[in-house]
């Protein structure tokens, strides 16, 4: 860290003369420098409050680091597919998030890329609804897990956060009523159920 340098009494006068000849740019006035005291040093002054820099706890060289445990904040998928309102019947959705239900179709979309998945889950919600059907399956898997060793935390399973938002945009948007999580016995998390309007 570079020490604080002050001016000789020599810089001081050059400063003083410069100044005086400046334009202000700004309504407020120059500052002039206090004429140079030679019997006593110059103080820096002391920082205001309101500016005071956090200090860090004390801690010795070698000592493992204090910070808290790393921790996602963004709410689970479950819980932002759940926080939607409730669309359809309640008994039916009850029966359906129970598993009382069976899917009427479905489609594993397990194994494909983002860029192959969209257009097959267009094709199928669409044909569905044509046909009449209410409930069905979309099979997206869990995802594999990854080594998640940087600062910023991976979500596991591309296709499985994407889907609910896709479910939402046009042209799906229309054709949907309501999306949850799929019972155990049809997939889990790894699964919705799309109920889909008349």
């Amino acid at each position: 860290m570079a020490r604080r340098r002050h001016l000789t009494p020599e810089e001081a006068d050059l400063w003083r003369s410069v100044a005086r000849t400046a334009r202000a740019l700004h309504s407020h006035p120059i500052q002039n420098l206090p004429p140079a005291d030679k019997s006593a040093p110059e103080k820096p002054a002391p920082e205001p409050l309101h500016h005071a820099k956090p200090r860090l706890p004390k801690f010795t060289l070698g000592e493992k680091t204090r910070t808290p445990e790393r921790r996602d904040l963004a709410p689970t998928l479950p819980e932002l597919v759940g926080q939607a309102p409730l669309q359809m019947d309640a008994k039916t959705h009850g029966k359906m998030t129970r598993g009382k239900l069976s899917p009427e179709a479905r489609i594993d979309l397990h194994g494909l890329t983002l860029a192959e998945a969209h257009p097959e889950l267009i094709r199928f919600i669409l044909n569905a609804q044509s046909q009449g059907l209410r409930l069905v399956l979309v099979i997206t898997g869990k995802g594999k897990r990854r080594d998640d060793s940087g600062p910023i935390p991976q979500r596991m399973g591309a296709l499985r956060h994407q889907v609910p938002h896709w479910l939402r945009l046009q042209p799906l948007g229309a054709a949907v009523l309501q999306i949850s999580e799929a019972h155990l016995k049809h997939g889990g998390s790894g699964a919705y159920y799309v109920y889909l309007r008349r």
